[in-house]
């Protein structure tokens, strides 16, 4: 067994909970949290299970990394404190912990990734021995595993698409969907996850990345964000009202140019309610899915939903979590490194058919 530490319990660190105390290679043995109210419960109860898993939850970071925990699933959010991410993620990486995360945008691509962001993580590596895999919770296998599975399929490509289609209406990340995103504000604001640059500096990795699977070269990236208004206002149950004339949907591409031409696209189109944009694409059924499309000969079209407790949104992130959970034994058993997507394998779920969660 792999003594494990999973660390954070929002969105993606409830289900990385279930995860690691799902898999028969991994031990939970801390959750570490920020809030200390959290502190002392148990880590089942944080989890949404229905039952109790025997770990309190802390907030002593240094106690639980002086135990040199084998793994670590860093599970708190990246997007307006990277620094403090990067620097928790070295740190667990020093105390010579294999650390799976999808926390740190620029280490998707680790080779194109900034001297600022990788040095110290091959610093801290040569120090403790530890490992780093970071991949996305958009999932990250959306944009990188699957298309280049799926691009072996075809004859000819003329351009691969990945995208990431969702209506926000429950979940259940507030700050995020208005703040971030821009989910309710006027169409002047510039949500900082839309502003000049920063799909790119998020999702240029995942490009980079897939070119390289590919054995292209991209030239440059490219943004396009496109924003609509809500024409009436709606109220969501957990999330409150969103007011007629303020942003109700968001559509952006992140493009990498081959040969002149977008010819790699990362794809996300956002709705805080079904009713806006309805020309825009939708999923299937339910509010949320990811899809891949190779245009080409033959023209392949992969649409992946997954479900936990009935939300799409949430079964996506359970998706991305298990694919960093499930690469912790491989990890755990190669040598110490920073590795990528295109690095880790996706295998089998060995051992977990049929078992109870």
């Amino acid at each position: 067994m792999i003594p494990t530490v999973v660390w954070g319990t929002g969105n993606v660190g409830r289900l990385a909970v279930r995860a690691v105390a799902a898999h028969p290679d991994l031990d939970l043995t801390a959750v570490l949290v920020h809030d200390p109210r959290k502190a002392g419960r148990d880590a089942g109860d944080l989890a949404g299970l229905d039952r109790a898993l025997g770990v309190a939850a802390t907030d002593d970071v240094a106690a639980v990394l002086d135990a040199r925990p084998r793994a670590v699933v860093y599970a708190a959010s990246g997007e307006l404190r990277p620094d403090d991410a990067l620097a928790d993620v070295v740190r667990a990486v020093r105390a010579g912990a294999v650390v799976v995360t999808p926390a740190l945008y620029a280490l998707y691509d680790h080779r194109s990734a900034p001297p600022e962001a990788r040095e110290p993580v091959l610093k801290a590596v040569a120090e403790g021995g530890g490992s780093l895999f970071v991949s996305g919770v958009d999932p990250g296998w959306g944009n990188d595993v699957l298309p280049s599975l799926v691009s072996g399929l075809g004859r000819d490509i003329d351009a691969i698409r990945c995208q990431e289609v969702f209506d926000y209406t429950s979940y259940d990340q507030e700050d995020s969907v208005r703040h971030l995103v821009g989910m309710g504000h006027p169409l002047d604001y510039e949500p900082p996850m839309l502003a000049p640059t920063v799909p790119s500096l998020v999702w240029g990795g995942q490009i980079r990345l897939l070119a390289r699977a590919l054995g292209v070269a991209v030239e440059e990236i490219r943004e396009t964000v496109d924003r609509r208004p809500l024409d009436a206002a709606v109220t969501t149950a957990r999330m409150g009202e969103f007011a007629a004339g303020t942003q109700g949907a968001v559509r952006f591409e992140v493009q990498g140019i081959v040969g002149g031409e977008p010819r790699l696209i990362v794809e996300h189109v956002t709705r805080i309610h079904p009713s806006c944009a309805p020309d825009w694409p939708a999923p299937p059924a339910g509010d949320g899915a990811h899809r891949v499309i190779v245009e080409g000969r033959p023209r392949i079209e992969v649409t992946v939903q997954a479900t936990e407790n009935g939300n799409h949104a949430e079964g996506g992130n359970a998706t991305a979590v298990g694919r960093l959970v499930n690469a912790i034994d491989w990890l755990a058993a190669s040598p110490p490194g920073l590795y990528d997507a295109l690095d880790v394998p996706l295998r089998p779920a060995v051992g977990r058919l049929g078992r109870k969660p």
